[in-house]
């Protein structure tokens, strides 16, 4: 795989035309179900399946639709606090911030999904082992998609998988049983002429398949399967970057926090920050933008097979079928593009004219690019623009053991998994302190 740099070559190995196939790391990715793969709109890489997969709802998770979902996120984010302020906040409790905030985005899905929390928030523990087990799978995937002929002789080897008893996924039962349990109150409701009220994903997913005959049998599996792993575990990964980062960073926390109090004095946040109001606050945005270039979820490159005909990338030509990718992590470090310290936390950067924002924006690989970028992005951005700005209005949060504020590092194999304790307070606003120059 030939590992490219710059930034700039994104929408030659992403863009529509002409179209470069995923290569053969994907398959390695592929959710196993009773022994069988289950096709997911980010791993499959048939294109024709993949269109058959994510044009039917294409139009659901657009930000003016994805936007009538707020009501759940805000649900979810008043029941996280008071969580937060049963077991940590009025006991004075250190608390291990990145499993919750990675319990918040499993039960916002579960919410926006299936109109039901998953219920990682009410027993503050992991349900299922379903976050044990998504991280089993990348640190037993992720070395193999690097090497992908090792997939059918170590992970999904036909031999191994008849003699070895198949496991139960447990993030594709909880979502079979989400779907068998509305088809059920389905049935039940159109014989008593009852009408469901519920608009979540998975209505909306139903009332497709119902409509068009020609969507593949296991879509609805694909689509549910898919908001839950992809929809919890990059939010939750982004969400402990910006804390993290704005905890690191007392001058940003202090210029965030100014913004926030104006706004508020102002008349222009709600106590639950609307996806609206989150939109007028440049600072926010600019350290959202910041912790997703430095710490962007998905650390694999997105591989790509040069098609017929062959391309030039970076002024060299490649024939085709040569694998390409761009790392998200080199991309966001190029020097060119974010200035001279891209190893830097410094959200001031993206607060410039508008033609060099412009560029910075289209060099970020946070959700991929091109026409298979990730569908569900716009879930991840309502929660993370609704919740950070909520969240540090409500709670003064620091490091359990500030001389210590560093990550947790539990290795396994190639994998590392972070966590961070903090300490949160019920905050105060201070009326008379003076405000940071945002743009210093």
């Amino acid at each position: 795989m030939v590992s490219i740099s710059d930034p700039a070559e994104i929408p030659t190995i992403y863009g529509f035309n002409p179209i470069f196939q995923k290569s053969d790391f994907y398959h390695v990715l592929l959710f196993y179900a009773k022994g069988k793969p289950v096709p997911t709109i980010f791993a499959t890489q048939n294109d024709n399946l993949h269109h058959a997969l994510r044009k039917p709802i294409s139009t659901i998770y657009g930000m003016s639709k994805v936007v009538s979902f707020e009501p759940q996120v805000n649900s979810t984010m008043e029941y996280f606090f008071k969580r937060l302020d049963d077991v940590f906040a009025d006991k004075d409790q250190v608390c291990n911030f990145a499993f919750w905030l990675q319990a918040f985005a499993f039960d916002v899905i579960g919410e926006v999904t299936f109109s039901k929390r998953i219920g990682f928030l009410k027993k503050g523990e992991d349900i299922d082992g379903i976050m044990g087990s998504i991280w089993k799978y990348f640190t037993a995937t992720s070395p193999v998609s690097q090497m992908p002929w090792l997939d059918l002789v170590w992970t999904k080897n036909p031999i191994k998988q008849r003699l070895s008893r198949a496991k139960p996924n447990p993030i594709v039962n909880f979502a079979a049983a989400r779907v068998e349990e509305r088809q059920t109150r389905m049935k039940k409701a159109l014989s008593s002429n009852e009408v469901l009220e519920k608009r979540d994903f998975l209505s909306q997913f139903l009332e497709i398949t119902q409509r068009d005959e020609q969507i593949p049998p296991f879509a609805l599996a694909a689509w549910t399967v898919s908001n839950v792993t992809a929809g919890s575990d990059t939010t939750a990964i982004l969400l402990r970057s910006i804390f993290y980062n704005l905890m690191r960073h007392p001058k940003s926390m202090r210029c965030l926090l100014d913004e926030l109090d104006a706004a508020a004095r102002n008349g222009r946040l709600s106590q639950l920050v609307t996806w609206k109001e989150s939109r007028g606050l440049p600072y926010l945005d600019a350290c959202i933008k910041e912790a997703a270039r430095l710490h962007p979820p998905f650390a694999l490159p997105f591989e790509r097979v040069v098609p017929s005909g062959g391309a030039t990338i970076c002024g060299r030509r490649f024939q085709a079928g040569t694998v390409v990718a761009i790392p998200a992590w080199v991309a966001h470090r190029d020097v060119d593009t974010f200035g001279k310290d891209p190893d830097e936390w410094r959200p001031e950067r993206w607060l410039c004219e508008e033609t060099r924002r412009r560029r910075m924006e289209n060099a970020l690989l946070t959700f991929g690019a091109g026409h298979r970028v990730c569908l569900g992005k716009n879930v991840s951005y309502l929660e993370i623009y609704k919740l950070v700005p909520t969240m540090l209005r409500k709670y003064e949060i620091s490091f359990a053991e500030p001389a210590r504020p560093e990550w947790t590092v539990k290795n396994r194999w190639l994998a590392h998994q972070f966590n961070f304790n903090v300490k949160l307070r019920q905050r105060v606003v201070d009326q008379d302190q003076t405000p940071l120059d945002l743009y210093d």
